[in-house]
C-alpha cells in the first residue's frame, strides 16, 4: 500500500502549515527549509509553480499519492457540480479521513494505520482499505475488541471537533457518514480552483 514516507517537518515548513499536525520545528523555523529558506529574496513563482504546490499540499494533507490523486480528479470532473468542489468531497469521504474526522485517531496518519490494521467496521463489517469511499448514511465505527486502545480511546477523549456531516456517539464509539460536505464546511486551507486549472492544462 503506497504512502508518503518522507520527512514530515520539511514539508509542513516547505508550506508554512502545519500540513500533519502540530509541528514544533514549524513553530521555531516559520520559514522554508533549505540553505536558503530563511532568504529575504524569494523568487517570484510562476503561475504553474502555485498550481502545482497547491496540488502536492492537499496531496500531503490528505496522504494521497499522484496516481490516486488523479484518479479522484477524474471521477470529481466526470460528476456534476463544480470540479474543484467535488475534488475536496471526494477527499473527505475516504475512510481514513472520516476516522480522523470523528476523532478516533489524532492524524489521519494514524487514522490510515487503524484502517489498515482491521480496527475500523463500515456497517458493521470491517473495512481495512483507507480510501474506501463512504456513502451518505454509512455507519462507521470502532471494532468491539479494538475500543480498548490507548490511541484511540486517548484520541476520542480529547477531541472537541464536530462536523456537521458526521454523527458521532462517543459513548458507543461509532458514527454516521450523514451527507457529502459543503466547500464552506471543509476546514483545509486549499485553493481547489488552482488545482483545477492545473490538470485543464
Amino acid at each position: 500500500m503506497a504512502r508518503y514516507t518522507g520527512p514530515k517537518s520539511k514539508v509542513s515548513r516547505r508550506f508554512r502549515e502545519a500540513i500533519f499536525g502540530r509541528d514544533k520545528a514549524l513553530e521555531r523555523k516559520n520559514y522554508g527549509p533549505g540553505q536558503h529558506g530563511n532568504s529575504r529574496r524569494r523568487p517570484k513563482q510562476s503561475e504553474y509553480a502555485i498550481q502545482l504546490s497547491e496540488k502536492q499540499k492537499a496531496k500531503y494533507i490528505y496522504g494521497v499519492l499522484e496516481k490516486q490523486f488523479r484518479n479522484t480528479f477524474k471521477k470529481a470532473a466526470a460528476k456534476k457540480g463544480i470540479t474543484g468542489e467535488n475534488l475536496l468531497k471526494f477527499l473527505e469521504c475516504r475512510l481514513d479521513n472520516t476516522v480522523y474526522r470523528m476523532g478516533i485517531a489524532p492524524t489521519r496518519r494514524s487514522a490510515r494505520q487503524l484502517v489498515s490494521h482491521r480496527h475500523i467496521t463500515v456497517n458493521g463489517e470491517v473495512v481495512n482499505i483507507p480510501s474506501y469511499q463512504l456513502r451518505p448514511g454509512d455507519s462507521v465505527g470502532v471494532r468491539e475488541r479494538s475500543k480498548t486502545l490507548e490511541v484511540v480511546s486517548s484520541a476520542a477523549s480529547v477531541n472537541t471537533s464536530r462536523f456537521n456531516w458526521i454523527e458521532w456517539n462517543g459513548s458507543q464509539m461509532s458514527g454516521t457518514f450523514v451527507t457529502y460536505p459543503n466547500r464552506e464546511d471543509i476546514p483545509e486551507n486549499i485553493k481547489e480552483q488552482l488545482i483545477v486549472e492545473l490538470y485543464s492544462k
